[in-house]
């Protein structure tokens, strides 16, 4: 992968050759290859836009650290802040996204997370009974929908502290339709324009408004209680937060958005790895037994406490794993705020860079048979001789995801609790297809039976 070929990379003159390219191979293949054809930083021309993709860890840890000044989350997310996020932290910039995550750093410590792990004990054991009938009938289930749902209501209870089952289940169906309307729009930028009244535009804007009206409502609700009324719940804390410079609190607007920001970066991402997980250990019977044996000593059918938990490090680094080979976010994005140079390539101003876990984590120069399912890659001693820049799913630096405790900690009391009974198993036939859907997805589900064991 010779940087000469760097200043080269992918070009179509044609959009409409570009869009048949991707189309055929699906965008995340086209990446993949691009890189095995280029290198690890490629040029990629569509008409008159340019776009780098970005694979090597130097390239990552100069981007998101060493000269992070130069890049910035700009146009690339325009349209999740737009269509649905507003300018919570996944979409916010500069001046307003150091307030914000000032303020809500302290949320998601490991100690202060540590509060919600009872209902992620709850919340597993619920999946325990729903399995147990599932098996009983041999009826087989499309686990990343599956994982959805557990993961939606957890982020609901610790979000909103929702028990109305109804509730949970219109405002997850709702904010679902939002993901997938808004992915599809970004994926697929030849579609109607919003303001035409089609079909899907008016079902968008009338799933928008109900999930605005329902955390307006919800906030309203909260503020008319006393302070002390108040449940210790994430939508507290945000209304409770006051800056320590100014002493002003969040705006509601904005409140909402970091809800919406919290539920979509808390709620799919962590189901998408829960049912890799799922899916990867159904094919690995080693890994699968020394990950039982691990529970059986430590946990049994009992439930973990952070003790407990420690005390369960196999069980993480299948998690990690699971990460390395289907990272939930396989590709993020930055956009070049000033003329920079990365690997003697020169990147001006305006250019936008894809970050690409997906392929950095199958980097064969930091990974040994790289697409070999193998938890022990996460040893201590093997994390701390690997580059550490290497490994980016929750992207890294000052803009790592703030909901990476949160979400490492709810998979390692789910993976523990549920591997504990059961062993599900892949449906005969069946295969992933693995496809961009914003986030990493199988165009063919992930379709497994759960098998007690």
């Amino acid at each position: 992968m010779a940087l000469q070929n760097l200043a080269v990379g992918y070009r179509s003159p044609l959009l409409i050759k570009a869009i048949r390219d991707i189309s055929r191979k699906g965008l995340l293949q086209f990446f993949h290859d691009l890189w095995r054809e280029y290198g690890d930083l490629v040029r990629v021309q569509i008409g008159s836009n340019v776009l780098y993709l970005v694979i090597h860890p130097d390239y990552v840890q100069h981007i998101n650290v060493t000269q992070r000044a130069k890049y910035a989350k700009t146009d690339t997310y325009e349209g999740l802040r737009r269509l649905l996020l507003g300018n919570g932290l996944v979409t916010s910039e500069g001046a307003l996204w150091r307030r914000q995550r000032r303020l809500l750093a302290p949320f998601f410590t490991p100690r202060s997370i540590e509060q919600f792990l009872p209902i992620f004990i709850d919340e597993a054991q619920r999946t325990r009974k729903r399995w147990e009938q599932l098996a009983a009938h041999g009826e087989p289930i499309e686990m990343i929908g599956e994982m959805m749902t557990l993961t939606a209501r957890i982020v609901l209870r610790t979000l909103f502290s929702l028990s109305d089952e109804s509730e949970m289940r219109d405002t997850a169906q709702d904010v679902g339709y939002l993901l997938n309307f808004v992915t599809q729009l970004q994926l697929q930028p030849l579609q109607a324009p919003l303001w035409l009244p089609t079909a899907r535009n008016r079902a968008y804007r009338q799933a928008l408004a109900r999930v605005n009206a329902f955390i307006g409502q919800l906030i309203a609700k909260r503020r008319a209680l006393p302070v002390e009324a108040y449940p210790n719940d994430l939508l507290s804390k945000l209304m409770l937060a006051r800056d320590e410079e100014t002493g002003e609190a969040i705006p509601d607007a904005l409140i909402r958005d970091e809800a919406m920001t919290i539920y979509f970066a808390g709620h799919e991402t962590t189901a998408r790895a829960l049912a890799f997980a799922w899916y990867a250990l159904a094919a690995e019977p080693e890994v699968t037994a020394k990950l039982h044996a691990e529970i059986d000593r430590t946990l049994g059918l009992g439930e973990p406490t952070v003790e407990t938990l420690k005390q369960m490090p196999y069980t993480l680094q299948v998690l990690k794993e699971t990460l390395r080979l289907y990272p939930s976010a396989p590709i993020y994005g930055r956009d070049a705020v000033e003329d920079d140079e990365i690997g003697g390539v020169p990147i001006k101003r305006g250019a936008s860079l894809s970050l690409v876990p997906f392929c950095t984590h199958r980097h064969p120069e930091f990974w040994d048979d790289p697409l070999r399912f193998d938890p022990e890659r996460f040893t201590p001693e093997r994390e701390a001789a690997r580059h550490p820049y290497a490994f980016h799913p929750f992207a890294a630096g000052q803009r790592i995801c703030i909901g990476n405790n949160f979400s490492l900690l709810e998979m390692h009391v789910l993976l523990s609790m549920l591997a504990a009974q059961f062993a599900p198993r892949r449906q005969p036939g069946h295969q992933l297809e693995l496809e961009l859907f914003g986030t990493l997805g199988s165009r063919t589900g992930a379709w497994m039976q759960i098998v007690p064991r």
